[in-house]
Formats: structure tokens, sequence, C-alpha cells
């Protein structure tokens, strides 16, 4: 019996700020290969669960919407930011709120949604590929992946990055506090007990400190070999 191979699956994985998601959108359109934003599934669910008018404390009810919400990426086509539908609505601008990333984060600590989620993202590994972005792709969710990068800078480079951000919104913010919270988190995220954040064995370590974004692209497509 011929069994086709798998799926390849390049694993991006990185601490806040790492500059994860530009990368993996590029890297997605010069191979021609899927996406999957795993921050964004866990905003999503936190945002059909706030539409469905659900108490985020009822794990029962929070689980059976992780099982049953229906969550696609769409890549922009002015080549913008990637466009999360969310049951059939473009939702995208709603998961950046504050109230999307809190309920995000309750729910992220809910190990049944969690596990609904895995199911979830491993059947976005669909050919001719998938680049999967996030904090655990290739430690938890995708182990076998043949390539993984695992996406680093300084934690005052990636202080500089979201003050560059957050000032184009015109939100006023500190350079100095922007860099103690990213510390802080970096700690909290590294020693979490849930799929903590750390590089996979065999993943490629990339420090993107003082890198052009083109740079770095070209390092990553480089660790996918033909």
């Amino acid at each position: 019996m011929h069994t086709s191979p798998p799926v390849p699956v390049l694993t991006i994985d990185g601490p806040s700020g790492s500059g994860k998601g530009t990368i993996s959108r590029l890297v997605a359109e010069h191979l021609g290969w899927r996406m999957l934003d795993s921050g964004a599934l866990y905003r999503a669910i936190g945002y059909a669960a706030g539409a469905a008018g659900l108490d985020l404390s009822d794990t029962e009810a929070v689980t059976r919407c992780a099982q049953s919400t229906k969550i696609q990426f769409r890549a922009a086509q002015d080549g913008g930011e990637t466009r999360v539908i969310v049951n059939g609505h473009d939702a995208t601008d709603e998961l950046r709120t504050e109230t999307a990333g809190a309920a995000a984060s309750a729910i992220a600590s809910v190990p049944s949604v969690r596990q609904a989620l895995v199911a979830l993202q491993l059947s976005f590994r669909k050919a001719p590929g998938l680049v999967a972005d996030g904090r655990d792709m290739g430690t938890v969710i995708f182990p076998d992946a043949p390539f993984k990068v695992f996406l680093t800078a300084s934690a005052a480079e990636r202080a500089k990055r979201r003050y560059k951000q957050l000032k184009e919104k015109g939100l006023s913010v500190t350079l100095s506090s922007l860099q103690s919270e990213i510390e802080a988190r970096d700690a909290r995220d590294a020693s979490r007990a849930v799929a903590p954040l750390k590089p996979a064995r065999d993943a490629v370590l990339v420090d993107t400190t003082g890198m052009g974004i083109e740079d770095v692209v070209a390092k990553v497509l480089a660790v996918v070999k033909p």
C-alpha cells in the first residue's frame, strides 16, 4: 500500500516581539504554504465565546465553544495582515482589542480548551505545507515537523519594536516600562507549567537583534531545504 509522505510543516516559535507574525506571513507567502497563527486562535475562541454570551468561567461551555468554532485565516489582498474569519465573520479588528486579549488569556489556562485547540491546530496541516507560528508549535503541537525555527531578539530590541508599533497607533507608552513588561512576560512564559516557552531540541535558533526583515526571512527560508 502506498502512503503519501506527511505534509511538511515549518514551526516558528519565539517570545513576544521577536517578529514571528511578520516573518511567518512572509515565509508562507514565499513558499505558497498555508499559515497558522496559533495566538489568534485563542483570541478567536474568546471572541466567539463573548459573541455567544458565554460566561468565561464556565469551562464546559467554553470548551464546547472551542470545539465547534470555525476559524479560517485568509491572506489579505493588499499584502496587509492576514484576516481572521470566525464563524464566517471577519473578526480581525475585534481580535486586537484588550477585551479579546483578556478573554484569550483567561481561556488559554483551561486544559480542556487547550486540548480542543490541539485538534484544530493539527487540522491546518494541509498540502502543500504549513507555516505554524506560536510558542509551542515545535515542542507540543508539531513535534514531528521537519523544519523548526526559534526566533529571538534581545528584550531591548523587542521593546523598541513594540514601542514603534504602539506609537504608530497613537498610544502613549514608555520604552522602559515596555522592556520591563517584556522581561516579566518572558520569565512567566518560560516557567509556565503547561507548554512552557522554550526552543525544541532540533530547532534552528535565529537571533533577529539588529537584523532587517529580508535577512531574517532569507535565514528562515534556508532552513526549509528544497
